[in-house]
C-alpha cells in the first residue's frame, strides 16, 4: 500500500503547489486537538450538484429542503480530502449550496427551491422558502473560509441558452437579440454590468457577516466548446437546437465574461478566484461521454433525477434514454472542481 504522507504529496503537486505548501498541508497536531476550522460553502445547483450522488440529505429525510444538494459535489470531495488530511486540524463543513439561487440568495433573498425530486404533496412549488444562505450557514466571527460558487442564475444564463435554442429552432440569432433587444429585455452588456454589481454587494455582505474569513469564489467551467461548429447541432444530449454561431457568442460574450466578472470583483475585495475554466477546457457539453465533464440538455443521471419536465414548459428525455441535466457538470466535473477548491482552502488556511 501506498504512504499516505507519499499520495498527499503527489495530489498536492499535481495542483501545483509549492513544496512549502506541501509540507504545510501535513498535519501539525491531532484531529480533534482544537477546535475544528469552519468552512461555509455557499452557491447554485453548479456547487450543490443535482444529480451527480445521493441525495443529501438523503430521500425521506425530513431535513431535505429541496435544494439538491448531493453527495460526490466538489464540497463533498473536499471534505473527504481534508478529513483524511487534516490542514493542522479538522474541518468542519456547512453545505448550504441551492439549486436555483441567484446572487441575491446568498445575502439578503428568501429561495423558494423548486427541486422536482419527491416535493411536498407532488409538486415542486410547495417546498417552504429557505433562509438566505449567509444565515443558514451560520456565518460569524469564528467562520474562517467562505467558498461562493454564484453568478449564472442572476443573468440568468439558463435563460439566455434557452432563448438561443428557441431562437436557433427558428433559424434565428440569440446574439441579435441580446445585442438589440426588444422592449423590456436587458442586453447582455447590461445584464453582466448587474451581476457586477449584485457581485459586489454580495461580497462585501459575506465580509461583513464573516469578517474573519477568507473568502474563496468559484468560477464556471467550459461549458461550451471552443468552436460551435464542433458541436453536432439538434443532438439534445449536447446543446439541441442553439446555432454555431449562437455557442460561439455564448462562449465570448457571455461565459467568459461572466467569470471575468467574478474574478474581477474577488480581486477588488483581495479575494482569491479559482478558475475553473481553463482547465476544463476540452472537456464541454458537446464532447462525447467519457470526456464530457457537463452533460447537455439531456444526459446521464442517477436514477432519482427526473427525465422530463411539465414546469415552466414539458421537456421529455426519456425516449432519449436520459434524464434532464440542462448543462450541469456531472461527477468528472465536480471532480476537477473539488482538485482546485482544496488547493485554495489549504492556501487560505495556511494563510490565517
Amino acid at each position: 500500500m501506498r504512504h499516505p504522507v507519499s499520495r498527499l504529496r503527489a495530489r498536492a503537486l499535481a495542483v501545483g503547489l509549492s513544496a512549502l505548501t506541501v509540507l504545510a498541508l501535513l498535519p501539525s497536531a491531532p484531529a480533534g486537538a482544537a477546535d475544528p476550522y469552519k468552512w461555509a460553502a455557499l452557491g447554485d445547483s453548479y456547487t450543490a450538484g443535482l444529480f451527480v450522488g445521493d441525495p443529501a440529505p438523503a430521500l425521506g429525510d425530513a431535513s431535505r429542503d429541496g435544494c439538491d444538494r448531493t453527495t460526490n459535489t466538489y464540497p463533498d470531495l473536499v471534505d473527504r480530502e481534508l478529513a483524511e488530511f487534516p490542514p493542522g486540524r479538522s474541518v468542519q463543513l456547512t453545505d448550504v449550496s441551492c439549486g436555483g439561487a441567484d446572487i441575491g440568495d446568498v445575502t439578503k433573498e428568501r429561495q423558494q427551491p423548486l427541486s422536482p425530486v419527491q416535493p411536498p404533496a407532488g409538486d415542486a412549488a410547495n417546498w417552504p422558502q429557505v433562509a438566505p444562505q449567509v444565515q443558514r450557514a451560520g456565518l460569524d466571527g469564528t467562520t474562517d473560509v467562505v467558498t461562493i460558487g454564484i453568478g449564472g442564475n442572476s443573468l440568468p444564463f439558463a435563460g439566455v441558452l434557452a432563448k438561443c435554442a428557441e431562437l436557433g429552432l427558428l433559424g434565428r440569432s440569440c446574439q441579435d437579440h441580446y445585442t438589440n433587444p426588444p422592449a423590456g429585455e436587458e442586453s447582455i452588456d447590461q445584464k453582466l454590468a448587474r451581476v457586477q454589481d449584485e457581485y459586489i454587494e454580495m461580497l462585501a455582505e459575506v465580509h461583513q457577516a464573516a469578517p474573519n474569513a477568507k473568502v474563496i469564489t468559484v468560477g464556471y467551467p467550459a461549458v461550451l466548446p471552443e468552436s460551435g461548429g464542433d458541436c453536432t447541432r439538434l443532438d439534445m444530449t449536447r446543446l439541441g437546437t442553439v446555432r454555431a454561431a449562437d455557442i460561439d457568442w455564448l462562449r465570448e460574450s457571455v461565459l467568459e465574461p461572466l467569470n471575468q466578472t467574478i474574478a474581477r470583483v474577488s480581486s477588488f475585495f483581495g479575494d482569491r478566484y479559482v478558475d475553473i475554466y481553463s482547465s476544463s477546457v476540452g472537456h464541454d457539453a458537446c464532447k462525447p461521454a467519457g470526456t464530457k465533464w457537463v452533460e447537455g440538455i439531456c444526459g446521464d443521471a442517477a436514477d432519482f433525477w427526473p427525465a422530463a419536465l411539465t414546469r415552466p414548459v414539458r421537456f421529455d428525455c426519456s425516449l432519449l434514454g436520459k434524464r434532464i441535466t440542462l448543462v450541469h457538470p456531472n461527477a468528472e466535473g465536480h471532480a476537477n472542481t473539488a482538485m482546485h477548491v482544496e488547493r485554495a482552502i489549504r492556501i487560505a488556511l495556511l494563510e490565517r
